[in-house]
């Protein structure tokens, strides 16, 4: 799987990630300041699945219908990035089949997966 993540989850979250061996693309490291729309247009052209603590990103997906490859919305009580990652890792090993092409919101307690109507 190959990840985009977002400049607002950091750059911890990034490197944790391809320490784990997975293609990662980091908006914080690489392009920095690039609106959310080029981020949304990268990660589906690029076939990445995109990362983020941004809930804007729920408006663009579910309100403008706008096309992806996955999104992981780490809707979190606490954003230290030691949660982020013990998080992704609870979500990786449990369910990381089911994440491409679903918008996938998770709590440090929650995972619920909803998969958008595209027109």
């Amino acid at each position: 799987m190959r990840f985009l993540v977002d400049e607002c989850t950091g750059p911890a979250v990034a490197n944790w990630l391809k320490n784990q061996g997975y293609e990662v693309f980091s908006v914080y490291d690489q392009a920095r300041g690039i609106s959310d729309d080029a981020v949304i247009e990268m990660a589906l052209s690029g076939n990445w699945v995109l990362i983020t603590n941004d809930k804007d990103f729920g408006e663009k997906v579910f309100r403008e219908k706008r096309a992806h490859r996955g999104v992981i919305f780490l809707r979190l009580e606490d954003e230290r990035a030691k949660i982020k990652i013990k998080t992704l890792s609870r979500l990786l090993l449990k369910y990381g089949k089911s994440i491409p092409n679903n918008f996938t919101v998770v709590t440090e307690t929650k995972i619920r997966f909803a998969r958008p109507t595209i027109s």
